[in-house]
């Protein structure tokens, strides 16, 4: 019985702030978007490649302030990418760290998504 990747859930408190920072900042592309009726909270999920993230405004779904650990290859690239978009609530930058490279970028929400190039051999 082999487990399935886990998908975080991460507390949004606004949709067009989430779909700024997600979407057009960090590249995502939203799949879904669910409500059980027009006037209540939004459950999404979005994803850049492998990546799956989905976002609640559900009270008690998720706590703000979480910490995503996003493993991934070429950290330098996506640095690149997000520094040209001149968001204007956040220019990431990498920085070495003992097992890798490391960047750090908060959302609008409190929840923070580190992204990290490991290395195999610190040595």
């Amino acid at each position: 019985m082999p487990l399935a990747p886990a998908i975080p859930v991460l507390r949004i408190f606004c949709v067009d702030k989430a779909k700024e920072f997600y979407l057009e900042f960090l590249g995502f592309t939203l799949d879904w978007e669910h409500r059980f009726a027009p006037d209540l909270p939004l459950y999404a999920q979005i994803h850049r490649d492998d990546l799956i993230l989905h976002l609640s405004e559900h009270h008690g779904d998720a706590t703000p302030g979480s910490t995503v650990f996003i493993r991934l290859t070429d950290l330098r690239e996506l640095e690149t990418q997000l520094q040209a978009k001149r968001y204007g609530y956040a220019r990431p930058e990498a920085e070495p760290v003992d097992w890798g490279l490391q960047m750090q970028i908060h959302d609008p929400f409190g929840n923070r998504l580190r992204f990290c190039e490991q290395i195999d051999d610190p040595a």
